[in-house]
């Protein structure tokens, strides 16, 4: 049962609209608040949010430049979304995965 709630709860982060976008942010490049913020076009304070609960399942990791905390994905998600990219390629016969 521990595995199952580890995968529930960890899906469960990645459910959220929000998350997903900040994310894929991440993915290109690691970030600011304030620059997230800014491309995604959301207030702060709930990018603050997204980010903790991110951050609590450690997908991702905040470093402190300055005054700056700068966000960026862990080295562990990354191999991660390549799966899904490629089990969703899989699935264009069946479009499961499209939405």
């Amino acid at each position: 049962h521990m595995k199952s709630s580890t995968y529930h709860i960890f899906f469960s982060k990645l459910s959220n609209l929000l998350r997903i976008d900040i994310i894929s942010s991440l993915e290109k490049q690691p970030k600011s608040v304030n620059e997230l913020s800014e491309e995604l076009k959301i207030e702060q304070s709930k990018i603050s949010h997204a980010l903790k609960e991110l951050k609590g399942c450690n997908i991702v990791i905040v470093e402190k430049k300055g005054k700056q905390r700068i966000y960026s994905l862990s080295k562990t998600i990354i191999p991660i979304l390549r799966l899904i990219e490629c089990h969703s390629k899989e699935c264009d016969e069946c479009g499961g995965c499209k939405g």
